[in-house]
């Protein structure tokens, strides 16, 4: 074996043609060069995922969620079989695996199923006699031996994890050049970010930035590994995530991340009828409807509850409401879907007053309305109108220097 192992990834739009798996072939027999040894992480190819997807639209509306799972996982395997390909036409010792050859073995739904435990021995025994180990992301098998997927984000989830039962650092290559302190389609003059901490990019990430899921973070953040985040077949310097202890210095504020996928449900009741809320929690539950920004306003007289959901859960969320109406005859539930979910994230912020009396201020001062504030130790995020979201975004970073 050599001395040195590193994971890539390498998204559908890094291998959307030949001529770039050819391209990342010859970067990965390079490395090879220098004394490494890769795991391969790959999605599949472009569009492809969206194409199994439109096929089977022309069959059914309403398709078996095992079958689909088995659909599904085809994109990923035909993207390994073609880069193991192009690296023995360069004479590179390459072995291609699917999630199950891999040894992901995962639990929960068959579309949306978390990686339960991947075997170190597997890889450190193809190493014996490979360069490269090229792995299907985004599937696994469950217990009764079904193939499964991962849901959104999965191959970035399965390098991170691999990474993690290697110890070793992860690469997630893309189409962007790295992590931005917001996104640069909202406000153009936004600085990219050289160092971040794994704590302050698993909250962007759950917050609305869309450049890594924030599942992949996770699984770095408690396994203490490194991820840098770049472009693939570019020059140009990328993003380091680091453990949280590398850090030597923290910015009070980092990124300002914004999440359009939001709707708010209000709930008012004439009297302080708590049992209301506890059949509502069940029904979230039962329904498997995650749910934030939870608020109540203090009234001794009335109940007022609002809390914020993902669109495509709304049809759930207004079906379970009208079974609530039926023992609840009173209540009114109002669902708005013109906000913005806003959030200021930094490490510092832990440490430094000032950093939420500064952020509101902004706000205050350039006439922006926010509601339901929440705060974790290093961040803040409100509710604003969906017109005020490039605004907002803009004035937060020139107050910070983003």
């Amino acid at each position: 074996m050599k001395s040195k192992i590193t994971v890539l990834k390498y998204g559908g739009s890094s291998i959307d043609s030949f001529e770039k798996i050819q391209k990342i072939a010859a970067y990965l027999k390079n490395r090879v060069d220098q004394d490494e040894q890769l795991v391969v992480v790959v999605s599949a190819m472009g569009k492809m995922t969206d194409q199994l997807l439109d096929n089977v639209a022309q069959i059914t509306n309403n398709p078996n969620q095992e079958d689909l799972a088995m659909l599904l996982t085809t994109g990923e395997q035909q993207s390994i079989a073609y880069l193991s390909m192009a690296l023995k036409e360069l004479n590179v010792k390459s072995k291609s695996l699917t999630g199950y050859q891999a040894g992901i073995q995962t639990v929960g739904h068959h579309l949306k199923s978390k990686i339960a435990s991947i075997s170190s021995k597997r890889f450190l025994d193809l190493f014996k006699l490979n360069d490269i180990i090229i792995v299907a992301g985004f599937q696994g098998f469950n217990e009764f031996g079904e193939l499964t997927t991962l849901g959104r984000g999965g191959s970035d989830t399965t390098a991170a994890a691999i990474a993690s039962i290697l110890k070793c650092p992860c690469e997630i290559y893309t189409d962007v050049d790295g992590i931005y302190s917001t996104d640069p389609r909202v406000y153009s003059n936004v600085k990219k970010i050289d160092k971040i901490s794994a704590a302050e990019m698993m909250e962007m990430s759950s917050l609305g930035a869309g450049v890594l899921e924030s599942r992949c973070v996770e699984i770095a953040f408690n396994n203490n590994i490194a991820l840098y985040i770049g472009k693939s077949l570019s020059n140009k310097k990328g993003t380091w995530i680091m453990p949280n202890d590398k850090m030597l210095e923290r910015k009070a504020v980092t990124g300002v991340a914004s999440d359009e996928d939001v709707i708010q449900v209000s709930l008012q009741y004439p009297t302080t009828d708590f049992k209301l809320l506890n059949d509502l929690f069940n029904l979230l539950d039962e329904s498997e409807i995650n749910i934030d920004m939870i608020s109540q306003i203090d009234d001794e007289k009335h109940l007022q509850f609002s809390f914020t959901a993902k669109h495509n859960d709304r049809i759930q969320i207004e079906a379970l409401t009208d079974v609530l109406k039926e023992s609840y005859k009173e209540l009114e539930v109002i669902i708005n879907q013109e906000f913005v979910k806003l959030s200021v994230i930094g490490a510092g912020m832990r440490d430094m007053h000032g950093v939420a009396s500064k952020v509101f201020r902004t706000l205050i001062e350039n006439d922006i309305p926010f509601s339901q504030v929440t705060t974790s130790q290093i961040s803040i995020t409100f509710l604003i109108d969906a017109e005020n979201n490039q605004k907002a975004t803009h004035i937060l970073c020139e107050a910070f220097n983003l």
